[in-house]
């Protein structure tokens, strides 16, 4: 067995604003391992600035992956050596599942690789002046979304909420569902008083009001909170068993958010889904601006999990030049069309 990977610069079709600045572009690594059986892909989803294994020594990390490939994902395995950098654990978890497969895209096969069912998801509207947000929200309710995400916390917290009012004007909490992503933009002083005001519009819920690391007060905030707050950011560099349960014990949230390029992929979602589910809350998958073949992966272990919520998984259509793929969103649903080639270059 042999192992490479490769760098990968995708470049967005417009700037996209988050609370951490914006985005021009986005680099990611495809792992490739090959047997005589044929080859599988993985994707490495670094996310600059707030991934935990953002580090110096990224691709060194990854050169040793390839020269141990054959360790696999056995008991010596290379998933446990890879605890601190969870992006990679996703891309090596991913590329082994994509060489036993039949159809190294085709990961886990289901009702939705057939083509015969879909995944509801949120239409998200990324942060930047207020006509430009206006004019994202009014397309992703014309391209049928009834979910939709907002990021909040770039501009005046007055003008965020004369948008969302808007929306509420012409919607009601029955046809089209609200959530904000605070990307933790809020002070603890502001955050409650914030939310109050927020209440007013039925919202479905805000993700990570305050940064992360501030668990006492966090867990204040599910406490007095007028509708649910769901941990995002929260999670990452959350590594042991022990501190999984430790954090979900301490703030009780009411949704935990699942970015499987952050997180350590598919074990650590659900190790994640596991806890939460004896927490008593619920939870959804999130992509972590990946290509399409990370996107993929996590769609199609979506799937599998059942959850009824509108997942956030439509990020697939942001880049010049992203992957072809058979992954298209239509009414506010993410389908996969098996007639539909990729076209990945190994």
């Amino acid at each position: 067995m042999k192992a490479s990977f490769k760098k990968h610069i995708l470049n967005f079709k417009s700037p996209s604003g988050t609370s951490r600045g914006v985005l021009n572009t986005k680099e990611t690594y495809f792992l490739i391992v090959k047997s005589e059986e044929g080859f599988g892909v993985g994707e490495c989803g670094l996310l600059r600035g707030l991934s935990i294994d953002d580090r110096p020594d990224y691709e060194e990390e990854l050169i040793g992956v390839c020269e141990n490939i054959d360790l696999g994902l056995g008991e010596a395995n290379l998933y446990e050596a890879l605890q601190e950098f969870p992006s990679i654990q996703f891309g090596v978890e991913t590329a082994f599942k994509s060489l036993n497969s039949k159809n190294p895209f085709e990961l886990f096969p289901s009702q939705f690789t057939c083509g015969e069912a879909s995944i509801p998801i949120n239409g998200l509207v990324w942060m930047g002046d207020k006509s430009f947000m206006k004019e994202q929200i009014a397309e992703k309710l014309k391209q049928g979304f009834t979910c939709i995400k907002m990021k909040i916390g770039a501009i005046d917290f007055k003008t965020e909420l004369e948008l969302l009012k808007s929306i509420r004007k012409e919607f009601s909490a029955s046809e089209v569902e609200l959530r904000v992503d605070a990307n933790g933009a809020f002070s603890p002083k502001e955050a409650l008083e914030k939310l109050k005001v927020l209440s007013d519009l039925q919202l479905h819920s805000i993700e990570q009001p305050i940064k992360q690391g501030q668990w006492q007060e966090m867990a204040r905030l599910c406490e007095e909170t007028p509708f649910p707050i769901a941990l995002d950011e929260e999670l990452i560099g959350i590594f042991s068993e022990e501190e999984k349960r430790k954090l979900l014990d301490t703030i009780k949230p009411q949704f935990i958010i699942l970015k499987p390029s952050l997180i350590g992929g598919f074990r650590g979602s659900d190790t994640w889904i596991n806890h939460a589910e004896k927490h008593s809350a619920g939870w959804w998958i999130t992509s972590a601006l990946e290509s399409n073949v990370g996107l993929n992966a996590i769609s199609q272990y979506t799937f599998t999990k059942n959850s009824k919520l509108p997942q956030g998984l439509g990020t697939g259509s942001l880049y010049t030049n992203n992957i072809d793929s058979p992954l298209k969103i239509l009414n506010g649903t993410l389908h996969y069309n098996p007639s539909l080639e990729w076209n990945f270059q190994i």
